[in-house]
């Protein structure tokens, strides 16, 4: 199994529902092909770079799972096939991302912690 990560941009007209509905699409999708979520992040409603399809703003979220690589395929099949959908990106994560990765999520644990 190889770690990836992925994030993608959905549109900004969708209400919370919709939002949450896309999101538990494509991580069970991920869940259904036999990969591990590792990691899971909402960064929100966020400026983007340039206008897509004329929105100037959009939905972040972020997913770390480990999976073989077939499951990429259909997960980048998905992503295209999905109106909501206005950018994605997956990137296979080498030993050092993943060992960034891993200090990242421990680092963000401790902060839940002291400030619980």
């Amino acid at each position: 199994m190889n770690h990836y990560e992925t994030v993608f941009i959905l549109t900004p007209v969708l209400s919370d529902d919709q939002m949450k509905e896309t999101v538990e699409k494509f991580t069970g999708l991920l869940k259904q092909e036999g990969a591990t979520i590792v990691n899971e992040e909402n960064w929100g409603l966020k400026m983007l770079a340039y206008p897509i399809e004329k929105k100037t703003t959009g939905f972040y979220y972020f997913v770390e799972f480990d999976a073989e690589p077939s499951v990429i395929k259909t997960l980048e099949i998905n992503y295209r096939r999905d109106e909501r959908v206005m950018r994605f990106i997956v990137v296979k994560q080498d030993k050092f991302a993943a060992a960034y990765a891993a200090k990242r999520r421990n680092l963000k644990k401790q902060k839940e912690v002291a400030n619980n």
